[in-house]
Protein backbone atom coordinates (compact mmCIF):
# COMPACT_ATOMS: atom_id res chain seq x y z
CA UNK A 1 0.00 0.00 0.00
CA UNK A 2 1.55 3.22 -1.15
CA UNK A 3 2.43 6.22 1.66
CA UNK A 4 1.14 9.76 1.65
CA UNK A 5 2.98 11.66 -0.19
CA UNK A 6 3.69 15.49 1.83
CA UNK A 7 5.57 18.35 1.71
CA UNK A 8 6.26 21.59 3.45
CA UNK A 9 7.35 25.06 1.80
CA UNK A 10 9.08 27.71 2.69
CA UNK A 11 8.01 30.75 1.00
CA UNK A 12 9.57 34.47 1.66
CA UNK A 13 7.92 37.01 0.00
CA UNK A 14 8.33 40.23 -1.41
CA UNK A 15 6.80 42.72 1.25
CA UNK A 16 4.82 44.92 -1.55
CA UNK A 17 3.52 41.68 -2.90
CA UNK A 18 2.42 39.92 0.42
CA UNK A 19 -1.39 40.67 -0.63
CA UNK A 20 -1.14 39.26 -4.10
CA UNK A 21 0.43 36.60 -2.43
CA UNK A 22 -2.35 35.80 0.03
CA UNK A 23 -4.98 36.00 -2.23
CA UNK A 24 -3.35 33.65 -4.84
CA UNK A 25 -2.88 31.14 -1.93
CA UNK A 26 -6.45 31.47 -0.72
CA UNK A 27 -7.54 30.67 -4.44
CA UNK A 28 -5.33 27.75 -4.57
CA UNK A 29 -6.20 26.72 -1.11
CA UNK A 30 -10.30 26.62 -1.93
CA UNK A 31 -9.94 25.30 -5.01
CA UNK A 32 -8.19 22.14 -3.84
CA UNK A 33 -10.37 21.68 -1.21
CA UNK A 34 -13.03 21.79 -3.34
CA UNK A 35 -11.28 19.45 -6.52
CA UNK A 36 -9.04 17.57 -5.20
CA UNK A 37 -10.26 15.01 -2.88
CA UNK A 38 -7.04 12.86 -2.29
CA UNK A 39 -5.47 16.28 -0.70
CA UNK A 40 -5.98 15.79 2.48
CA UNK A 41 -4.00 19.30 3.70
CA UNK A 42 -3.97 22.12 2.14
CA UNK A 43 -2.72 24.58 4.47
CA UNK A 44 -0.92 28.03 4.29
CA UNK A 45 0.82 29.12 7.48
CA UNK A 46 2.15 32.51 8.55
CA UNK A 47 4.70 33.08 11.20
CA UNK A 48 4.09 35.18 14.30
CA UNK A 49 7.52 36.83 14.23
CA UNK A 50 7.97 37.67 10.54
CA UNK A 51 5.14 38.94 8.51
CA UNK A 52 6.50 37.74 5.05
CA UNK A 53 7.40 34.12 5.99
CA UNK A 54 4.89 31.55 4.92
CA UNK A 55 5.03 27.41 4.80
CA UNK A 56 2.73 26.04 2.93
CA UNK A 57 2.11 22.74 4.15
CA UNK A 58 0.06 19.90 2.09
CA UNK A 59 -0.06 15.70 2.94
CA UNK A 60 -1.46 13.90 -0.54
CA UNK A 61 -3.21 10.46 -0.39
CA UNK A 62 -0.25 8.96 -2.53
CA UNK A 63 2.14 9.69 -5.66
CA UNK A 64 -0.80 9.88 -7.86
CA UNK A 65 -2.84 12.39 -6.16
CA UNK A 66 0.33 14.38 -5.66
CA UNK A 67 0.92 13.89 -10.31
CA UNK A 68 -2.53 15.44 -10.41
CA UNK A 69 -2.48 18.27 -8.22
CA UNK A 70 0.93 19.25 -10.19
CA UNK A 71 -1.04 19.04 -13.31
CA UNK A 72 -4.46 20.51 -12.38
CA UNK A 73 -5.44 23.64 -14.82
CA UNK A 74 -5.79 25.52 -11.49
CA UNK A 75 -2.07 25.14 -10.36
CA UNK A 76 -0.54 26.24 -13.86
CA UNK A 77 -2.77 29.35 -13.72
CA UNK A 78 -1.53 30.06 -10.27
CA UNK A 79 1.44 28.76 -9.21
CA UNK A 80 3.07 31.15 -11.53
CA UNK A 81 2.13 34.57 -10.66
CA UNK A 82 2.66 33.15 -6.58
CA UNK A 83 6.23 32.37 -7.79
CA UNK A 84 6.16 35.63 -8.86
CA UNK A 85 5.49 37.20 -5.51
CA UNK A 86 8.53 35.62 -4.03
CA UNK A 87 11.65 37.51 -2.85
CA UNK A 88 13.72 34.30 -2.86
CA UNK A 89 13.76 30.78 -4.02
CA UNK A 90 11.38 28.80 -2.27
CA UNK A 91 12.55 25.62 -0.06
CA UNK A 92 10.56 22.60 -0.72
CA UNK A 93 11.58 19.79 1.06
CA UNK A 94 8.76 16.24 0.99
CA UNK A 95 7.92 13.65 3.28
CA UNK A 96 6.48 10.53 3.47
CA UNK A 97 3.87 9.13 6.53
CA UNK A 98 4.85 6.60 8.91
CA UNK A 99 2.24 3.70 9.06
Amino acid sequence: MASAKSFIATLRVKPERRHDFIGYQTELKRLVAAREPDAWVYELLQSEGDENLFFCVATFKDDAAFEHHMHIDFHDRLVPPILDCLAEDMQLSFFRSLR
